[in-house]
């Protein structure tokens, strides 16, 4: 006879070093930088720039990237809002682990839901480690960056659901960090990244 096995049957196992052990040895906090924006907004660009000035400040970095994780963790999702929804939950689960290690994530996802990014946030536990990053940029210009050529698709009918065409975004209505990178250039988002993160002690 084969029993099934439940979530009753699993049990969380604690580690003998904590998170504020792994902080500690790293020099600066466990935190998630969530990147949230149109496609071609600068999300990516950003999350490079950023991560290359944290690392000469010799801050423990991993880059979650959208495109990336698709092509492993997730390659088995599509683009329909059920897929869109796991895709986020996923990688809020893995940010959520990275935070636990004491690591600076960059998450570089359009993540278009406000709930999926609040069910992502909601890990955090109001710990003040997740940080939302709107990376603002109207569709217009989006599309004038597209090197992939997919806003044209889209507009063609080519490619179906996608953000800011044929799906929807849901821009943040209370982020942590506000940028207009049609403004802006990609160093000065990144010093005012910097300057929050300083300002508020996550990293020194």
């Amino acid at each position: 006879m084969v029993v099934e096995q439940t979530n009753f049957d699993l049990y969380w196992h604690h580690s003998q070093i904590r998170r504020a052990d792994r902080e500690r040895l790293n020099g600066h906090r466990g935190i998630t930088l969530w990147f949230t924006g149109l496609p071609s907004s600068g999300k990516s660009t950003l999350a490079a720039a950023l991560e290359t000035v944290l690392y000469e400040r010799k801050c423990r970095t991993y880059i979650l990237d959208g495109d990336n994780i698709r092509q492993g963790l997730n390659r088995d999702l599509g683009f329909s809002p059920a897929d869109r929804m796991e895709n986020i939950r996923r990688i809020g689960e893995v940010a959520n682990l990275l935070r636990d290690s004491g690591i600076i994530n960059l998450v570089a996802f359009i993540s278009p839901y406000r709930s999926d990014r609040k069910t992502a946030r909601d890990l955090s536990k109001g710990d003040g480690s997740f940080i939302e990053i709107f990376v603002d940029c109207p569709v217009e210009i989006c599309e004038t960056r597209d090197p992939k050529q997919l806003y044209k698709k889209a507009r063609a009918g080519v490619l179906k659901e996608f953000t800011g065409i044929s799906a929807p975004y849901e821009p943040p209505e209370n982020p942590e960090i506000h940028l207009h990178t049609d403004v802006d250039s990609i160093s000065q988002c990144v010093d005012k990244i910097i300057a929050y993160l300083e300002g508020n002690y996550y990293i020194k």
